[in-house]
């Protein structure tokens, strides 16, 4: 069985509020983008995993398809039996894409039907919600409204990139979730937000145009000043001609919105690769 894990990208994310758990309560758009993985499971006489493609940073018990089939095996015991893993990446890390969480995702999916446990989407949604924040948004993968730690999704009628052309670009820089936190003052903390407002859902009914006055990421400013290119990527983008452009997640990818006719490619910094360019 193989699959192709899409990564996803953060139109908007406002951090409301630190819990008590130490997680925080975000607000944001999840949005789908075709830039994929590929992941293979068959079953085999012994559990094994191989990954190749982009270099990762983590052995491969780090890797959160492993974890997901781990979790499996937890749940469900013998009924779970073992397989050969390939995973072959695409999607960078460190990227603000959840490229990782969308394998483990697709893993908990492909499990599910390799030995046919008929779960049904809201209980792989609770089994996903124990690997990572946005893990459960890739088991229905479809434009959502998140609020929670990420985890509470609302499905949105239309997708708003539906008519325009996506650019993603990523400099030379990696930025962790950790990192991007540790530069975060929450919303409610500055008296600048009321966490039941979901205002992100309102927003995207504004013009594209209008877009960059109003819906932010409150990662950027913080990871902006440690990472002066990734704030030029953004720059550079909406030079090229982008109707709207911002970071994605915590970082490192900044992806662009331009008219659908439009090819930004020649007009982008050579040293600002695009790893991925979609009409919708």
């Amino acid at each position: 069985m193989i699959t192709h894990p899409n990564c996803k990208i953060n139109l908007g994310l406002h951090v409301v509020r630190r819990r008590e758990d130490g997680y925080h309560d975000l607000e944001t758009i999840f949005l789908p983008v075709p830039l994929s993985d590929e992941l293979e499971i068959t079953p085999a006489p012994q559990l094994s995993f191989e990954q190749d493609g982009i270099p990762l940073d983590s052995d491969a018990e780090g890797n959160l398809v492993l974890k997901a089939y781990r979790i499996m095996q937890q749940e469900f015991g013998e009924r779970i039996g073992p397989v050969h893993i390939r995973l072959t990446k695409h999607i960078p890390f460190g990227a603000g894409l959840g490229g990782g969480s969308s394998d483990a995702a697709f893993a908990l999916k492909m499990l599910n039907g390799l030995f046919d446990m008929q779960l049904s989407s809201s209980k792989l949604c609770r089994l996903a919600a124990r690997l990572g924040a946005d893990v459960p948004f890739f088991i229905d993968n479809r434009a959502a409204f998140a609020t929670g730690i990420g985890d509470q999704l609302t499905p949105l009628t239309s997708n708003p990139l539906k008519g325009w052309r996506l650019v993603l670009a990523k400099p030379n820089e990696a930025v962790t979730t950790a990192e991007a936190y540790r530069g975060i003052v929450p919303r409610e903390q500055r008296g600048a937000h009321d966490p039941l407002q979901g205002d992100l859902t309102v927003l995207v009914t504004h013009p594209v145009d209008e877009w960059k006055k109003l819906i932010v990421n409150d990662f950027e400013p913080s990871v902006f000043a440690v990472h002066p290119r990734i704030a030029q990527a953004k720059e550079a983008i909406y030079a090229a001609g982008a109707r709207y452009a911002a970071m994605s997640g915590s970082g490192a990818t900044v992806f662009g919105i331009f008219d659908k006719d439009c090819d930004p490619g020649g007009r982008l910094p050579k040293d600002l690769p695009i790893i991925g360019q979609f009409e919708y």
